[in-house]
């Protein structure tokens, strides 16, 4: 059994590997998400000073709602920024932009590939038994 401290609140909790929140702190995000969501469906170009306001959610949860992949941003909406955590260029959704993201990958599935090593020849240096090898001749 795994046990965590909540993110939300601090309360122990059965940790499910899967989110780092409680059941009640859960159930809250995902209807502070929702909240989100349906605010952004009908108001797109807002700002997320705004749709914090209006929705009462944190610009953080907002912009963690972004990086988690959960909410695009849509069009040239200037009042959302959201900056890959790599080189900084903008992006609509996530933590990297595709270039970054595809360096990223790219560099762990190197790391992960078995390197092919040089076989030696294995006749060479081989020790023999003086009495042995004078057997073979």
């Amino acid at each position: 059994m795994n046990i965590k401290n909540c993110k939300e609140c601090g309360k122990l909790f059965q940790y499910d590997g899967i989110s780092r929140l409680c059941f009640k702190c859960r159930k809250k995000d995902d209807e502070d998400f929702r909240k989100v969501k349906e605010f952004l469906y009908e108001n797109p170009k807002e700002t997320i000073t705004v749709v914090a306001e209006e929705t009462e959610v944190s610009e953080d949860k907002i912009l963690r709602y972004l990086r988690e992949g959960k909410l695009e941003i849509v069009g040239d909406n200037p009042g959302i920024l959201l900056d890959c955590e790599s080189c900084g260029k903008s992006i609509r959704t996530g933590r990297y932009c595709d270039q970054c993201a595809h360096d990223i990958e790219r560099g762990l599935k190197s790391g992960f590939e078995r390197q092919e090593r040089p076989r030696k020849d294995l006749t060479k240096n081989r020790m023999y038994i003086t009495e042995m090898k004078k057997n073979r001749k």
